[in-house]
């Protein structure tokens, strides 16, 4: 079967609807979306991620000079280990989040493909004199995603190994050393539910075609990136370029759990991630909506969301994503004012069209504020 290389990583399968927006340069979907959801979640799909790409750094300096940049811990990575980590604006706003993983002689960035080239233009700019290099792999690698377990065949494991660079498996699900969480009991029960797990392999443009071709030999099937963008939004889990824009503080997504080490030592924009943390409240909260479906269409991201009862008042937020998930149906991100009521139902209005939408409040909204700012104090003038 020839798969000829389309561009970017996507290939020219049957039935590919190219992807647009944010997802741009993969495939959406092969006709199927919710058929294809329905097998990536047990284990007998796989997606060519063309939205994303990574950076490689290699070098001795590599782990303490990232480490000196992100806000993660590098200094400890070991090699096949995964993690996740922003790069922050000097004001702590998130600029770039990366996904992590070492191998014995580099350590691979992977973030959205728009992204990618404007990381590694940063990092050449702070090399100076230290021993590092810097390649943006965007043009010469891909990444191929998957759910594991359920009914994904070891074969398909052994033609994997073969193939792939690094294989970073998301953290996610999980508060990393050194992280705080700011999810509600209600949102890490519904993360728990929702049994996140999500590998990806990097692997060289010139594999990907043959690896595809053993893939589908084993009896696997291509999901589309709307099959990724569904589990993604059902735990819970933020997209660059999606719920972040030239505002956001990790505190406002839950990212100080799995992507900022609090214990570190100095970068940019820390002293913003610890006075929020510390001191403050992030001024906006992410939640997770249950829209009603008996409109049979969904609405768009960036359609304004309100209080139910308000619409004709100004918005507590904004939709961030969205899907129609293979079990829940209708769902959603969305970014909200951190004081707007956790308890209300919400509707959700895109040009016109009303939806109403439960909430659960992803990050809780009294987050923040952990030392708590003195009392009795003036302050300096």
């Amino acid at each position: 079967m020839t798969l000829p290389l389309a561009r970017g990583t996507a290939l020219g399968l049957p039935g590919a609807v190219p992807a647009e927006g944010r997802l741009a340069g993969g495939d959406a979907h092969y006709g199927q979306p919710v058929a294809e959801q329905r097998r990536l979640a047990r284990g007998g799909a796989f997606v060519v991620v063309g939205d994303r790409s990574a950076v490689r750094v290699t070098g001795e300096d590599r782990l303490s000079w990232l480490h000196s940049l992100a806000s993660q811990d590098f200094q400890s990575l070991s090699p096949g280990e995964s993690r996740r980590a922003l790069f922050l604006t000097g004001q702590g706003r998130v600029d770039v989040d990366v996904d992590v993983v070492a191998s014995e002689t580099a350590v691979y960035l992977i973030s959205q493909r728009e992204d990618a080239a404007r990381l590694a233009s940063f990092l050449e700019r702070m090399r100076f004199m230290l021993r590092v290099e810097v390649e943006n792999l965007a043009d010469s690698h891909a990444l191929l995603g998957w759910r594991p377990g359920g009914a994904w065949p070891e074969a398909a494991d052994a033609a994997i190994a073969e193939a792939a660079l690094v294989l970073f498996e998301d953290p996610w699900a999980q508060s990393a050393v050194g992280g705080y969480t700011y999810l509600t009991a209600e949102a890490a029960a519904h993360l728990q539910a929702a049994d996140y797990r999500w590998t990806e392999a990097l692997v060289p443009q010139g594999s990907l075609q043959g690896l595809v071709a053993a893939l589908l030999e084993t009896g696997l099937t291509p999901a589309g990136l709307l099959a990724r963008e569904a589990q993604r939004i059902m735990a819970l889990k933020p997209a660059a370029g999606a719920e972040t824009d030239e505002r956001t503080v990790p505190h406002e997504l839950d990212l100080l759990r799995t992507s900022v080490h609090l214990a570190k030592g100095c970068y940019k924009g820390q002293e913003t991630v610890a006075r929020v943390h510390n001191l403050g409240h992030p001024p906006r909260r992410l939640v997770f909506l249950e829209i009603d479906g008996s409109a049979h269409t969904l609405p768009a991201p960036g359609s304004e969301v309100f209080v139910s009862g308000a619409e004709d008042g100004r918005p507590i937020g904004t939709l961030t994503s969205v899907a129609l998930h293979e079990e829940a149906g209708p769902i959603g991100l969305a970014v909200v004012k951190r004081t707007a009521d956790a308890a209300a139902d919400l509707v959700v209005v895109d040009e016109g069209e009303r939806y109403a939408a439960a909430q659960t409040p992803v990050v809780a909204p009294d987050a923040g504020s952990v030392v708590g700012r003195p009392s009795g104090i003036r302050r300096l003038s």
